[in-house]
Formats: C-alpha cells, structure tokens, sequence
C-alpha cells in the first residue's frame, strides 16, 4: 500500500501520476503562508489511488485548487483522469465539473476524501508513476505518505523548487516497510515538484487512459467509419451499375431490327393503327426525347388528317389553315395547344405569312403541354417536380449532418455521418443520370421504331383501293417526325385520289384535278419546312 501525507502532493499525483504532465495546475487563488496540508494515499490493488487528505487553513485566509482531468502530455498525446467517490468534512467543498476537479477550503479544518482512476501507466519492465506539477498557492508544510500494493518501491528521482531552478527533494524516503514518506515546508507558488516512482510490473491492472490526441477527433478514421464508407461504396457501386444498366436500355429502344405491322385487316377492309394509340407528336418526343419542331408539325398534319384543321395551298410559300371541327375531348391537351396556337378563339382561318409574323406563335406553351403529355401517360420522368430520389437523398443530408453534428459531440466516429451525407447527395443527383425516358416510354419507343420499319417495308398494293388513302393520310405524320415522308409519298405515288369519288385529298386542298400524287410529292415537303419555321423558335426541352 502507497501512502502520500500531504495535500498538494496528493492534488498533483491526481493531475500527473502515471503520466508527464507537460501543462501547469490550472486557476488556483493564492493562500495565506500557514496553510497545512496532510495527505493520505494509497494505491489498491485495483488500480485505484484512494486519497484522505486534510487541510488546515488559518483564520482570515482561504485556500482554492483547481486540477485539471484531461492533460496535454506531448502534442499528439494526452492523459485523461477521472475522480470519483468524492466527500468532504468540513468547511471545504470538492467538485467535479468538465474536465476540472476543484477543492476549496475556507478557515479551519477541511478533510476531502476521493479516488483518482487512470493512474496507473506500464513502462518496459516495471510499472511508473511520473509526477510534475506546479504549485500555485504559498505552503507553509506537506506531509505526505503513499503505500502500494507491493513494497518493492523505488523513488526513481524528486526534485523541488522554481521552474530550471529544481533542487532534489530534501526529506523524501521509503521505509523497509514499502511505505513512502514526503515531508517538505515553506514551498511557494510557482515551484515545481517532479516525482517519479517505480513498481514492479504487473503490481496493479495498468489502467492509464492514454490517448493520441492526433487520431483522436471526431471525425478520425474508425472502424465504425470505415464499415460506413463501405457500405456507401457498395451502394454507389449499384448505383452507377443500375444508372449504366438504364442508359443502355435506353439507347437500346431505338436499335434492333423487329418491326410491326402497321396495318389491322378486318375481312376486305385494312385500316392503320399505332402502337398503344400513340399520336405523332408523342412518337416523335419519344424518339429522340425532345420536342422538336418536326414534331408539332407532323401534329398539325395529323389534325388535318382527322378533320380538325383544312390546309389549302396559296402558291408555293404560303398555305391557309381553315378550322373545320372545333376542339374536343378527342384531343389531348398538346394537341389543344397545337390547334389554339394555330387558330385562336375567334379565328376561322389564318395563312402560314401571317403566323410568321413575331409573336404570333407561341411555341413554349406547346412543348410544355407535350412534355406533360408525356409525364402524365407515364412515358416520361417529371424532372420538375421532386420525386421520390430527391425526398430520400433530401432526408439523408440532413440525417447525415444531424448524425456528424451528434456524433462530434458523442462518441466520435463523426465520419459515419458524413457517408450518410455524402449518399443523400448521390440519391439527390442520381435523377440528372437516368433517362428521361420510363420503363414504359422506352418499350412504346422500341414499338414505334418497329412500327416505322413496318411502314418502310408497306407496299401500296397490299391495301385495298377504297382504304388506300385514308391509310396514307394517317400513317403519314408518323413518316414526317423520321423524316421519311418522301419515302411515304412515292410509295403511293400513283395513288388516285379520287377513288373514292371525292376529288384530291380529303384533308389538303389544290390537287383536286390530279390523278395521283406525284404533285403533292413535290409540294408537301415545302409545306412540313414552313410548319417547322413557325415553331422552331427557342431550344428544345427534355
């Protein structure tokens, strides 16, 4: 058993025992000379240096301490402590709080009773206490003993007095007993006493808690934050590998070679049909994923073919579009706005000179009610509004500050929350990576494709007479938004309009008197240029 008498011995074996304490005792307001302190120590076998110490302070005077609980020993490394099972008698107080123990002791007799843990540090071969501190109060006499569990004990060095200036402690011994005896008067504030001792190793469980301050921080490399940067690579990993896997998808829709029939026969009749009902202007935004003007223009053809609109030719740079049936519930929303962009509320008939004129056409409108179209159907993604990737990859970044904040201020292993983060932020932008296109978007574009090589390899001849024209009407927009309406047109070059003992085309004006279509061939492309003209302004959207 190791036993200090003395007070302020005890106080800075509590701040430094085990350890070199590099830092002085904090705040201590100076006590008058007649200030005695006793001091009690005994190291159990646990580990635990158990301490009674007893401070006597004269009338008028008033004696205050301050420790500290957490050391600076090198600028990598520091000493934590810890005090427990603290009482006082007396007029004295002792408290514990944050990283200070404090003892105050007003006049008269003061006992304070505690125990210090982490005290105990190993050293090759043996087990070491190494006690620096500085005094910052007048002592008028220490008196101090320390006993240990094993009487093989060794002071190693002591030395006493100002800062460079130490001179070796003058009454400092051990008995044959194992039991250290300290007795030292008149010490001033500012001296240094620096003890060393020396146990047999494994004479008590080493318990110093030891700490590298320089990995030590909240946001060190732990396991805890290793796993966690783990799992995000893992997740990031998928991520991409499920991003790369719908590109791909993606691209594939518009490749391949199957194609589909265009044409549904019904006994002796043949009439022509697109995949899931899908109209021209959808087509060609699914194709390419814009709206492109070649795509409101095959949708203004396409109302003419259904009797909504009538184009009459004026020349060959200008046309006239006269309203035939009003909009109704037979129209989608992009093709309402199609139509109204046309022909206003009011307007009956407008010339293509005249909606050339600045202002007339507005195009924006068109395109975000075909983008909606397309939403709405569920072919496209709606990147304006918040889905589910941002509400998630919101939630993690704030989990994942909340997390870092919290555990900087905890445990540590602050790096956990910052994977959490860091995957919110890849949730929020893996959106931007995908394909505007849905799952259905992408196999009603693979059907459209086939759908446009069945209409390249149709032959004129394998339609009956009486449904020649109306199935090159219909199918014609689907040609214009690929460009291959002149493929279509010679097609069905010699096809007689007027088979139907209606003169011309029963949507376009002009080529009443023809007997096929070789003028419309020539025609028609000047017509779709002018319609793309109109509604070319501004850049295309996604």
């Amino acid at each position: 058993m190791l036993t200090f008498r003395g007070g302020a011995v005890g106080a800075l074996l509590l701040a430094t025992a085990g350890m070199l304490a590099t830092a002085p005792v904090a705040h201590t307001e100076p006590a008058p000379n007649g200030v005695t302190i006793t001091a009690d120590l005994k190291l159990s076998r646990e580990g635990v240096l158990e301490v009674v110490e007893q401070v006597a302070v004269p009338p008028d005077g008033a004696f205050r301490m301050s420790l500290p609980l957490r050391l600076q020993v090198s600028d990598d490394v520091e000493r934590v402590f810890q005090v427990t099972d603290v009482n006082t008698e007396g007029t004295g107080t002792a408290t514990v709080a944050g990283d200070q123990f404090t003892i105050e002791a007003r006049p008269g007799q003061s006992t304070f009773k505690y125990s210090v843990r982490n005290t105990v540090s190993e050293a090759p071969g043996t087990q070491v206490f190494h006690w620096l501190g500085v005094l910052n109060t007048d002592i008028a006499s220490i008196s101090a003993s320390l006993i240990s569990p094993s009487f093989e004990m060794g002071i190693v060095d002591c030395k006493l007095g100002p800062p460079g200036n130490a001179r070796p402690c003058a009454d400092v011994k051990i008995e044959t007993d194992g039991v250290l005896f300290l007795e030292q008067t008149d010490l001033h504030k500012g001296d240094v006493i620096d003890l060393t001792l020396q146990l047999p190793p494994g004479t008590v469980p080493s318990n110093a808690d030891v700490r590298d301050s320089g990995d030590a921080g909240p946001f060190t490399i732990t396991t805890p934050t290793l796993v966690a940067f783990g799992v995000l690579l893992l997740a990031l990993a998928g991520v991409i590998a499920f991003a790369l896997r719908a590109r791909r998808r993606d691209v594939a829709a518009g490749g391949g070679s199957d194609t589909i029939d265009p044409l549904q026969r019904e006994g002796d009749r043949v009439q022509f049909i697109s995949p899931d009902g899908a109209l021209p202007g959808e087509a060609g935004l699914l194709l390419d994923g814009h709206v492109d003007p070649v795509d409101i223009a095959a949708t203004v053809v396409d109302l003419a073919v259904r009797r909504y609109v009538w184009i009459t030719p004026l020349g060959d740079t200008d046309w006239r579009i006269n309203r035939v049936n009003a909009p109704d519930d037979q129209l989608r929303d992009y093709e309402k706005a199609v139509y109204r962009a046309l022909l206003p509320d009011g307007t009956d008939a407008v010339t293509v000179t005249d909606l050339r004129n600045p202002g007339r056409v507005q195009s924006g409108p068109v395109r975000t009610a075909l983008l909606a179209d397309a939403v709405a159907r569920g072919s496209f993604t709606d990147r304006r509004r918040p889905g589910l990737a941002v509400w998630l990859g919101g939630a993690l970044v704030v989990a994942g500050i909340a997390a870092t904040i919290a555990l900087a201020l905890t445990s540590g292993h602050a790096l956990v929350g910052v994977a959490i983060a860091l995957a919110g932020v890849a949730t929020l932008l893996l959106p931007k990576y995908l394909p505007v296109r849905t799952a259905r978007g992408v196999e009603l574009t693979r059907q459209i494709r086939a759908l446009q090589r069945g209409l390249e390899a149709t032959r004129r001849d394998q339609i009956p007479p009486l449904d020649q024209e109306t199935v090159f009407s219909r199918a014609l927009p689907f040609m214009v938004i690929g460009g291959r309406a002149d493929n279509w047109i010679r097609a069905f070059r010699d096809l007689d309009p007027s088979a139907d003992s209606q003169p011309g085309l029963y949507w376009f004006g002009g080529f009443e008197r023809d007997r096929n279509l070789q003028r419309f061939a020539g025609h028609f492309p000047f017509f779709i240029t002018a319609l793309e003209g109109l509604f070319a302004t501004g850049h295309p959207h996604r």
